[in-house]
């Protein structure tokens, strides 16, 4: 071994100072592209494979609504178009935007001036259906909005919450983003909304991030883009266990192709799945809009590769799991084609 070793290192220090550099350089670049290429193969494997026949709905499925419902732009009409779309799914829960909040976590009542005509007249339209106000912002530090770490700010996001509920709502649902993992002031936040929505027999709900593909990915993440878009494991965990419901964004994923895309909301939901107490709805959440960028490449985030790709991940990791379903993002931006692929997938 010693000989052929100190060939090669004479053979080196023969090459001139750029020919050196140059080769340092193919291996600075190969290194990190071959770890890339495994992290794609192992998440591409996540897509072989047969679906359970037991990976279907539950009916605890959801479907976010946009605000055109609570400010006057819908009808009693459309309520009954509403129903029809929803006969024959698996949807309990409809996320209703009722906010936003404003940055300093109040709610002013003039953005929802028809919440309590929709809660009623979808109250009779369809009785078994919960309603949830879903309230949100951005948050800091990332951006300059919602301040959780605030006391005072938290209080009024709980004002803010009580307010829904005497609307006629069933439940609260939280989307702020982004919330970096270790945020203490997001676990507090739920904690005294919990306690609200406990005493009045309502629901607590949250959108959350994806979970770290990665060890450490969040970190890396944020070190190096200044973005917080994935939690660990773990504070993904002391959020779930704070709610009645947790339902993780699985789009949005930078992933390029349609089996890349699958494969990774499989393993999403192996991930969600092992992090979600038992006793909390854990809902997977579906592309229902089309957008073309670099985070999100619409030929790859269709409504086929999420179902397969959550019934993958669901029969590997729990297949009988009864507190399990989808969230439909969003029904402004759905389609005809969105909804059949969910009804065909997932509904069966």
């Amino acid at each position: 071994m010693g000989s052929p070793f100190r060939a090669l290192r004479a053979r080196w220090r023969g090459w001139s100072r750029w020919r050196r550099a140059l080769v340092a350089l193919a291996v600075a670049v190969a290194v990190p592209m071959a770890t890339l290429g495994a992290v794609f193969v192992a998440i591409r494997l996540h897509y072989t494979g047969a679906a359970s026949a037991e990976a279907r709905t539950r009916g605890r499925d959801a479907v976010w609504l946009g605000h055109a419902w609570v400010d006057g732009r819908k009808s009693e009409a459309d309520v009954a178009a509403l129903a029809d779309q929803l006969a024959g799914t698996g949807v309990r829960d409809l996320y209703v935007h009722t906010g936003p909040l404003e940055h300093d976590g109040s709610l002013p009542p003039s953005v929802h001036p028809r919440a309590r005509w929709f809660t009623e007249t979808l109250h009779r339209a369809l009785p078994r259906i919960r309603l949830q106000g879903w309230l949100g912002d951005e948050v800091k530090p990332e951006k300059d909005a919602l301040d959780l770490e605030d006391a005072a700010t938290r209080d009024r996001v709980t004002a803010s919450a009580r307010q829904v509920l005497d609307l006629g709502f069933d439940g609260v649902h939280f989307d702020m983003e982004p919330i970096r993992p270790g945020s203490a002031g997001w676990l507090a936040l739920l904690d005294r909304v919990r306690t609200v929505t406990g005493e009045r027999g309502a629901k607590l709900s949250v959108a959350a991030p994806q979970i770290d593909p990665l060890p450490g990915l969040h970190t890396a993440g944020i070190l190096l883009t200044d973005h917080g878009k994935w939690w660990d494991r773990a504070y993904f965990t002391e959020t779930a266990r704070r709610v009645d419901q947790i339902a993780v964004m699985t789009y949005d994923t930078s992933m390029p192709t349609e089996p890349l895309f699958g494969g990774y909301v499989a393993l999403q939901t192996e991930l969600a799945l092992e992090a979600t107490p038992k006793d909390v709805d854990l809902l997977m959440g579906l592309p229902f809009f089309w957008d073309d960028k670099w985070g999100h490449w619409g030929d790859a985030e269709t409504v086929d590769a999420a179902v397969r790709g959550v019934r993958l991940g669901l029969g590997r990791e729990d297949a009988r799991r009864a507190n399990f379903g989808v969230a439909l993002y969003v029904d402004f931006a759905s389609t005809p084609e969105h909804w059949a692929a969910y009804r065909r997938g997932w509904v069966g």
